[in-house]
């Protein structure tokens, strides 16, 4: 039996959330990175509109400074020890258009809420609804989505403004956010004139 889903659409004050767009997920010479261009772009058209619309935008980024930060998320997958403090993997891709007045924060875990002060950025900017960009859908996208929904945001993700590594995973999780967690939409809707 299927479940019964419906979409809860954007609310007033949306923010754009930009998960983890750094050169360690959109290089191709990462480990960890894969060839995303196409989504990049898409990113930076959110981007621009989200400066004209005055909407607040948001930029995490994977940073770990101590060896004990996520011991066991990088037990799990050691490639992740390559986003050290002060290396490039860590560096916000360049082809983002990040405005002076973007916060970029640094997280160690897969929910860009988990330990960061999103929550509390996002209260103080009376947002209720977060568009959700970035990589990978699977993994940080996935549980950044299901986490802005558990703290009773508005969630839409942006299909053709995520990707993943893993074109399976990728569909089946847009598939899944879709039913249970999120409106996913493509960046033409969010575009249109409002």
């Amino acid at each position: 039996m299927a479940l019964s889903s419906r979409s809860v659409g954007r609310g007033h004050r949306p923010a754009l959330l930009v998960v983890d767009a750094s050169l360690g997920f959109t290089d191709p010479a990462s480990p960890l990175g894969a060839e995303f261009g196409p989504e990049i772009g898409r990113i930076a058209d959110l981007m621009a509109e989200a400066h004209r619309r005055g909407w607040p935008v948001f930029l995490s980024t994977v940073v770990y400074r101590a060896p004990d930060q996520a011991r066991v998320f990088r037990d799990k997958l050691p490639d992740l020890n390559l986003l050290e403090g002060g290396s490039r993997w860590v560096e916000i891709d360049p082809r983002l258009p990040v405005g002076i007045a973007d916060r970029v924060f640094e997280k160690t875990h897969a929910s860009t809420f988990h330990g960061t002060e999103l929550d509390r950025w996002l209260r103080e900017a009376d947002v209720d609804t977060m568009i959700v960009t970035g990589f990978t859908t699977s993994g940080c996208v996935r549980a950044s989505a299901v986490d802005a929904l558990q703290h009773d945001y508005r969630t839409l993700v942006v299909s053709d403004a995520v990707g993943d590594r893993d074109g399976p995973a990728h569909a089946a999780s847009l598939r899944d956010l879709g039913l249970k967690y999120a409106d996913v939409v493509d960046a033409d809707s969010l575009l249109a004139p409002a």
